[in-house]
């Protein structure tokens, strides 16, 4: 064999050593990560379980693997300016299916109307910070138990990012590309918001993503924005970062990202299944994850939806569960407007019963403003 030959055979083989041992140490790192993440994210750690040829419950039965999953997850900004009250911007439904890789988020206006019946009805970013308030330890049960009853869906999980990771996670992730709808000044010194965003196609760092998606009215003579609009933007902003996350640059920045959540996501899911999911993130198929937006109108102080706009979205989180409407759980959205402030479908005659069945356009408060300050 000439020289030459051995010479690349050697070259070749060290190097594939060398990468070898690279992914493996990656590996092992990415793993340390994930550890110290989960036990900073999970609500109530558990013992890691011992991997053995001897344990055949050490890892998650594929059955179990694959199963369905729901979540509440909830946007807080935790800030000195807001008095810790734990201010809930971003309230979302989702229905992940392990065995396809899909998923559904359904986007619920902060304002929407919630009437639980044991206490008067609050707009729906009210009641995590009540429940937060009252016991921090049972404010993640509390507030599930209260939108699963009140909306007639299971939600297995809660989960809640502050706004900080979500800055850090855009910028670590290179910024997002989106197209911002109009300009956008607003300023507070008392909790240091100072929005300034032009109108057009752009890449934004975390600061700015967190001014696009949280942008609401103006001090500085730009137009104002409503809720609705609200949503549509933070449905842009979360299909671009999962996107990035599920990207060549996304794993490989996987290390920093779980640093970044171990110090800002909190949740109810126990260690071993976020274990799981985390060695899953790869799977994930943006394309295949449908994003509902729930729209309505403005009748003071609350955003009012149809009544059929959100049977659609329920049913449609409801099906990637897995679950088919039973008689009985036809019975339960039927009953959606005992819990949820809405506007009966019209009838054949054009007219309408108004919000919640009342008659009329124009629907009076029945409790306070709930965290109606400026881009809160």
């Amino acid at each position: 064999m000439k020289k030459t030959t051995k010479r690349w055979i050697v070259g070749v083989s060290v190097t594939l050593g060398v990468v070898l041992c690279a992914g493996g140490a990656y590996a092992g790192y990415i793993y340390h990560k994930a550890d110290q993440a989960i036990h900073h994210i999970a609500a109530s750690p558990t013992p890691k379980p011992a991997v053995s040829s001897s344990s055949p419950a050490a890892t998650p039965a594929p059955e179990e693997e694959d199963k369905p999953i729901s979540f509440l997850l909830t946007g807080v900004d935790s800030r000195g300016g807001s008095d810790g009250s734990m201010n809930t911007d971003v309230i979302m439904l989702l229905a992940l299916n392990p065995k396809t890789d899909s998923a559904t988020i359904v986007s619920l206006p902060r304002d929407l109307e919630l009437k639980p019946g044991d206490i008067r009805s609050h707009k729906a970013n009210y009641f995590f910070p009540h429940y937060y308030l009252e016991d921090p330890s049972t404010a993640f049960a509390n507030t599930k138990a209260l939108y699963s009853r009140l909306l007639g869906v299971p939600l297995d999980y809660m989960a809640m990012i502050d706004f900080q990771g979500f800055r850090e996670v855009v910028d670590q992730l290179g910024g997002v590309k989106v197209d911002v709808d109009m300009d956008m000044k607003y300023r507070d010194t008392s909790d240091g918001t100072d929005i300034d965003l032009k109108k057009g196609v752009q890449t934004l760092n975390g600061k700015d993503a967190l001014d696009f998606v949280r942008y609401r009215k103006s001090n500085q003579g730009t137009a104002e924005s409503s809720d609705l609009a609200r949503n549509g933007r933070q449905q842009q902003v979360l299909k671009q970062i999962l996107e990035k996350l599920t990207s060549v640059n996304g794993l490989v920045n996987l290390g920093d990202l779980l640093d970044i959540a171990g110090k800002n996501v909190k949740t109810d899911v126990p260690e071993n299944e976020l274990r799981s999911w985390i060695a899953r993130i790869r799977d994930l198929k943006p394309d295949e994850t449908e994003f509902i937006p729930l729209e309505g109108e403005w009748i003071s102080p609350y955003i009012v939806p149809k009544e059929s706009d959100l049977k659609t979205a329920l049913t449609a989180f409801r099906s990637r569960l897995g679950l088919t409407t039973t008689e009985a759980d036809g019975a339960q959205l039927d009953r959606l407007a005992d819990g949820v402030g809405l506007i009966a479908d019209s009838g054949a005659d054009g007219s309408s019963d108004g919000p919640s069945g009342q008659t009329g356009g124009t629907k009076s408060a029945s409790g306070p403003e709930e965290q109606t300050g400026t881009n809160n």
